[in-house]
C-alpha cells in the first residue's frame, strides 16, 4: 500500500514538473522575423504593424515581432523561396495570391481572378468565413511549409500608365508589367497588350525609361512608391482586389505552444479588422493627395467591356474548383451599396 502511495505521489510530482517546464517554455521570450515588401506607411505595412503590436501586447512582450519593411529582406519571390525551405530566417511574411503562381495553389489563385470581388464588403464577408479558412490552409495541403494566418486587403488594383488610358482599346500594343501568374498574363493577353516581366523593385526605373508603359497596383501603393511621378495616369478599372495574406512557416508554427499559436491567431483577427477599417479611409486620403500632385484619375462607367476582354482568363481561373469559386462569388449577395466604387 505504501509503495502504491509513493508511486502515485511520484507520478503527480512528475506531472507537476512537466507542467512547470512547459509553462516556463511558453514564457520564454522569442523573436519572429516578419518580412514586408512594401513601405511601412502603406496599408500593408500598417496592417503588419497592428499585428506586431497586438502580438507583443497579448504575450506581455514575450513574443516579439521583428518587422522588416520596404523589401529589406528581399523581394517576394526570394522570400517565398526561403520560407518554403527548412531553416528559414524569415518566419512570417505578407504576400498576395499571385505569389503562389509557381506553387500549384489553385484555390488561392482564384482570389486573383479578374472581377471576382464586386466590392470590399463582398471580400470581407468572404475573409471572415469558413471558406476563407479553406484557402488559408491550402499551402499546408500542398506541402509548402507555410500556414496562412489571416487575410487583409489594400484596395482594388488599377492600371496606371505613362500616357492616358481611357478604354480597353487603348491597351492594344502597350507594354504592361506582368507578374508571372495566369490571371495577370491572361488579362494582358485579353487586353491585346504585351507582357514585360519586371521585378517590383525595378518598376519605377522601368516606367521612367520606357521599358514598360503600364503597370498596376492599389492606389495607396501607387502613391507610396511615387509611381505617379513617372506614370501620372491611373484608370479605376478595379480588375482585382489587392488581397493580402499573412503566412507563417510550418516549421516555426510547429515549434510554438498552443498558447503562443492562439496569440498569433487572435492578433491576426485584430490586424484584419484594423486593415478593414483603415483601407477605405486611407484610399480617400490618397486619392486627394494624388489629385493635389497632378495625377490624372479616370473612372470606368461601364465595366462590361473589361469583363468581356478578360472572359477567357476568368473562365480558366475559376475552373480549378467551380464549387469553391461560386461560394466566393455568393458572398456578394448581401451587398448594401453599388459594387463599382473601386477606390
Amino acid at each position: 500500500m505504501l509503495k502504491k502511495q509513493i508511486l502515485v505521489v511520484s507520478a503527480i510530482a512528475s506531472s507537476l514538473l512537466l507542467f512547470s517546464c512547459n509553462k516556463k517554455a511558453e514564457e520564454k521570450e522569442i523573436t519572429l522575423v516578419m518580412a514586408e515588401v512594401n513601405p511601412a506607411e502603406t496599408i500593408a505595412g500598417q496592417m503588419d504593424q497592428a499585428f506586431k503590436s497586438k502580438v507583443e501586447e497579448l504575450s506581455d512582450g514575450k513574443i516579439k515581432i521583428d518587422l522588416q519593411c520596404s523589401g529589406i529582406l528581399g523581394d517576394i519571390e526570394s522570400l517565398l523561396a526561403m520560407a518554403t525551405k527548412s531553416g528559414s530566417s524569415v518566419h512570417i511574411l505578407r504576400l498576395s495570391p499571385q505569389s503562389f503562381a509557381s506553387y500549384n495553389c489553385e484555390k488561392t489563385l482564384m482570389l486573383s481572378v479578374p472581377f471576382t470581388f464586386s466590392s470590399k464588403e463582398h471580400f470581407w464577408r468572404f475573409a471572415t468565413s469558413d471558406t476563407a479558412k479553406e484557402i488559408l490552409d491550402e499551402p499546408i495541403e500542398k506541402g509548402l511549409g507555410l500556414k496562412g494566418l489571416f487575410f487583409g486587403e489594400e484596395g482594388f488594383r488599377h492600371f496606371f500608365s505613362v500616357k492616358k488610358i481611357a478604354s480597353v482599346e487603348d491597351f492594344s500594343g502597350l507594354k504592361v508589367r506582368g507578374t508571372n501568374d495566369e490571371a495577370m498574363q491572361g488579362m494582358i493577353k485579353g487586353l491585346k497588350a504585351i507582357s514585360v516581366p519586371v521585378a517590383y523593385a525595378d518598376l519605377y526605373g522601368a516606367l521612367q525609361t520606357g521599358i514598360v508603359d503600364v503597370a498596376e497596383q492599389p492606389i495607396a501603393n501607387y502613391l507610396a512608391n511615387h509611381f505617379n511621378t513617372v506614370a501620372p495616369y491611373m484608370i479605376f478599372d478595379g480588375h482585382t482586389l489587392g488581397v493580402m495574406m499573412a503566412a507563417i512557416t510550418t516549421e516555426c508554427w510547429d515549434s510554438l505552444s498552443e498558447k503562443q499559436r492562439n496569440i498569433l491567431l487572435e492578433a491576426g483577427k485584430y490586424a484584419s479588422e484594423f486593415c478593414r477599417n483603415l483601407s477605405q479611409t486611407e484610399e480617400d486620403k490618397v486619392k486627394a493627395a494624388l489629385l493635389k500632385e497632378g495625377a490624372t484619375l479616370t473612372d470606368v462607367d461601364d465595366i462590361k467591356p473589361w469583363q468581356e476582354a478578360c472572359a477567357e482568363v476568368i473562365a480558366k481561373g475559376s475552373a480549378a474548383d467551380p464549387i469553391l469559386y461560386q461560394a466566393i462569388l455568393n458572398y456578394a449577395k448581401n451587398d448594401l451599396q453599388p459594387p463599382r466604387k473601386r477606390f
